[in-house]
């Protein structure tokens, strides 16, 4: 399924059949939510008459837009620190949760078949391990048939919060990793071949035999890949589905950081998966179009109370509600016309 041609048709469609009194929302920036925000377009749109205009040109680009100031919101899996959010003007909050999962494209290997642990996908992706009968390989994977065929590596090309979660879980277990390459939202790959967002990495590895990759879990499912297990901070093998990503959030103390910045990579815990990401939404506090932003709020206000089904179904995790409580409060504080009206109310 292309996500990215629904999202543009939705947002299409959206923009000749708006109601007059409220315009379409625009955003862009992380592709990682991308199949999430699609699907809760559609039913806002449904709901409400109003449109979602969102382009999934990862992190880097909505980082770059909504400074430009050409949308509504920044959408980004890498949160900003508290001095750019400062200096820019911006707040923060997450809207959603997910996993990050390698993806392989194995004759006669299984989804869930293969066990990687961290510091074997960080040889991986530094080169170092060039063949799948590699004997780090086969060690971890007795039971499974393993071919001579070379690895071919598949990363992003663009700037990307999946990127920066993958690398700062890499640069976590993997002193190597963090001295040779480190986390950021583009880095400077030892080796592989670059493609752009989700969408483009799920492709390359659904198409090249012996290729390996990171997703987000959804494009995983959508594309029908071979996901691998992983071995976990407390050394045990998990596999990458709802309840492992619950638990690696689970302990998460979003008020630890400026914006809710709180990564959630290498967590502890028997059954928390080791590549689970928050994404995060840029807004400004004095927005120059005022109505944009309260309407933008409004579909987040929706979406946190009605989209967590919706959500589930895609195997992210929703926000928990003491996180939705704080975030609304944050809108009511911080967002504010040019005259100091605040653009979002808290219910009773």
């Amino acid at each position: 399924m292309n996500f990215h041609k629904i999202l543009i048709a939705a947002g299409a469609v959206a923009a000749m059949t708006a109601s007059a009194q409220a315009a379409d929302i625009s955003g862009a920036g992380a592709t990682f939510p991308y199949p999430v925000y699609a699907k809760w377009a559609d039913s806002y749109k449904k709901e409400t008459g109003v449109g979602l205009n969102y382009q999934s040109i990862g992190s880097g680009g909505g980082i770059k837009q909504i400074k430009a100031k050409t949308v509504t919101f920044g959408a980004s899996d890498a949160p900003l620190k508290g001095e750019d959010l400062a200096s820019a003007g911006l707040i923060q909050f997450p809207m959603v949760m997910g996993g990050i999962v390698p993806v392989v494209n194995l004759d006669g290997v299984k989804a869930n078949e293969l066990v990687l642990d961290g510091a074997t996908l960080a040889k991986i992706f530094l080169g170092e391990i060039k063949a799948w009968d590699d004997a780090a390989l086969k060690k971890l994977n007795p039971g499974v048939k393993l071919p001579s065929a070379a690895i071919v590596v598949v990363h992003r090309s663009d700037g990307s919060g999946t990127t920066f979660n993958f690398t700062d879980y890499l640069s976590k277990v993997s002193a190597d990793w963090k001295t040779k390459v480190g986390s950021n939202t583009a880095v400077e790959w030892p080796t592989g071949i670059g493609a752009k967002g989700n969408e483009g990495v799920a492709n390359n590895v659904g198409q090249t035999k012996g290729a390996i990759g990171y997703v987000e879990y959804a494009y995983a499912k959508q594309s029908k890949l071979t996901q691998t297990r992983m071995i976990n901070k407390d050394g045990k093998t998990v596999t990458p589905e709802t309840k492992s990503f619950q638990a690696a959030a689970a302990n998460a103390d979003w008020n630890s950081a400026p914006g809710y910045g709180v990564i959630l990579s290498d967590q502890p815990g028997a059954d928390s998966w080791p590549m689970t990401a928050a994404t995060w939404i840029l807004l400004y506090k004095q927005p120059q179009d005022a109505a944009a932003a309260t309407e933008a709020l409004k579909f987040f206000a929706w979406a946190y109370d009605k989209g967590g089904k919706a959500a589930e179904e895609l195997d992210y995790i929703p926000m928990p509600k003491a996180v939705v409580s704080s975030v609304k409060k944050t809108w009511a504080e911080s967002v504010k016309d040019a005259g100091g009206k605040p653009l979002f109310v808290l219910s009773n």
